[in-house]
């Protein structure tokens, strides 16, 4: 009954450790909304009630509408009215983005969440950081429509960082726990890395995918990328060479990121190309390997990327790909996981022999994908996101191009401030000049005399 704050290493079974008592209590008094998980991510968040869910005999209602990865527990449409209606339905669990579940506590009245009696924060450490994604405001609203009295549950693989925050929101006898280890990655995972030049990253990426599918052809590979175009470039580029690849990331439909799990799932594709959108949560157990095609900039990041193979006590193997230029990354992430990365052997003739063959395919991949006007679209999803979150595009973009103004003005006052500064210093310089020569004139003057 008393509130938990848990972190643990990735695959270790954190949803596990969640899910379990949630159904044991479910399954003794079933009724209404029960559970709240909130995620990040639309890809993470209660994965484990399916497997957990399916060995109780009564009947379970989770709502996936909030974009959860599995597809047997009811309607996946991000429309907001059937989002709605489902939740009008009393579904026992709820597992929700902040932002979504947000929007339809400010804009209906059909659900009550007054009788939750679990409030789990997946990722906890990303739902309380105050970066980019900031679920402040949001969280504020959830928490206002949530009972003072229930059971709040909060687990990540990095929770130390938000500590105090954290505990701000336990408030009911906080339990809290960490797995106690000089390692931050499980012990199964082989972490390597491959010092590359920044021109032949592609070349060796195919080169490593060949060798992989050459030795285990039923092994499965998810590739990390930095952006949402390298990942559309990549899986297109390694289509034209033949790899039953598939890409995952935030410009695709939310129909099209299920399509592309379930056939990644089922091993219909054997690679998966994805964004940091896949980088926490997914529980696949059959991926052996780990590519990061770029260093992650945030150790926490690797430490979650990495997370995706070795789970649950099987083994795997993650290569980072590292270029002259991220050299200070690795020593971070190093000091992180407090572990030294071993170096990834590979001659380097076959991947010598493939460069050109690359970024010809590469270039063209690209030239492929701006006929596909990809960049325009990204702009149209910012739009509409900003639409979605009720703010008006052109007042935005006025705001933007006013902070652009202000930002050349600083830059040009300080560029200014600068060179009066350097005049001053050239000045004083002459002046300094001017009076030694002049000390010695009258030095020579006098010795003259």
């Amino acid at each position: 009954g008393r509130d938990c704050l848990g972190c643990a290493k990735t695959g270790s079974g954190k949803t596990a450790a969640f899910v379990l008592p949630v159904l044991q209590v479910l399954s003794e008094d079933p009724y209404g909304i029960f559970c709240l998980v909130l995620t990040p991510t639309r890809g993470g968040g209660g994965v484990g009630f399916a497997p957990a869910g399916s060995f109780l005999t009564h009947q379970l209602q989770p709502l996936s509408a909030f974009g959860v990865f599995y597809l047997s527990f009811g309607a996946l449409s991000p429309d907001m009215v059937a989002q709605a209606l489902e939740l009008s339905r009393k579904p026992h669990v709820v597992i929700a983005t902040p932002g979504r579940l947000a929007d339809h506590l400010r804009s209906s009245n059909t659900f009550s969440l007054k009788k939750i009696k679990f409030l789990v924060l997946d990722e906890a450490d990303r739902l309380l950081e105050q970066g980019c994604a900031d679920f402040t405001a949001d969280l504020e609203v959830i928490l206002e429509a949530l009972p003072a009295h229930r059971q709040t549950l909060l687990f990540s693989a990095t929770l130390t960082d938000t500590l105090s925050q954290l505990k701000g929101l336990a408030a009911n006898k906080p339990f809290f726990w960490e797995a106690e280890a000089e390692v931050r990655t499980v012990e199964e995972l082989d972490q390597r890395y491959l010092l590359v030049p920044e021109a032949l990253k592609d070349s060796y990426l195919v080169h490593l995918i060949q060798t992989f599918q050459d030795q285990h052809q039923d092994w499965s590979i998810i590739i990390f990328t930095k952006t949402c175009k390298d990942c559309q470039v990549l899986n297109m580029m390694l289509r034209k060479y033949r790899f039953p690849s598939v890409a995952l990331h935030s410009m695709m439909k939310q129909k099209q990121r299920f399509a592309a799990l379930a056939k990644f799932k089922s091993s219909i594709f054997k690679i998966l190309i994805a964004t940091d959108v896949a980088a926490r949560g997914l529980d696949i157990p059959t991926v052996q390997v780990v590519i990061n095609h770029n260093t992650p900039g945030l150790p926490k990041i690797y430490i979650h990327r990495v997370g995706r193979t070795a789970r649950a006590g099987r083994k795997g193997i993650a290569i980072t790909l590292v270029t002259q230029y991220d050299i200070h990354l690795v020593h971070a992430i190093e000091e992180e996981i407090k572990l030294k990365l071993q170096e990834f052997s590979v001659e380097e003739q076959p991947v010598l022999n493939i460069v050109t063959q690359v970024n010809v395919t590469r270039r063209e991949c690209e030239i492929e994908l701006e006929g596909m006007d990809f960049d325009e679209k990204k702009e149209i999803n910012k739009r509409k996101q900003l639409i979605l979150e009720g703010k008006d595009p052109e007042l935005e973009a006025k705001r933007k191009a006013e902070l652009a103004k202000i930002r050349k003005k600083k830059k040009q006052f300080h560029e200014k401030v600068q060179q009066t500064l350097q005049r001053k210093k050239q000045l004083q310089l002459k002046r300094k000049l001017q009076k030694k020569m002049e000390r010695r004139k009258k030095v020579a003057a006098k010795e003259e005399k």
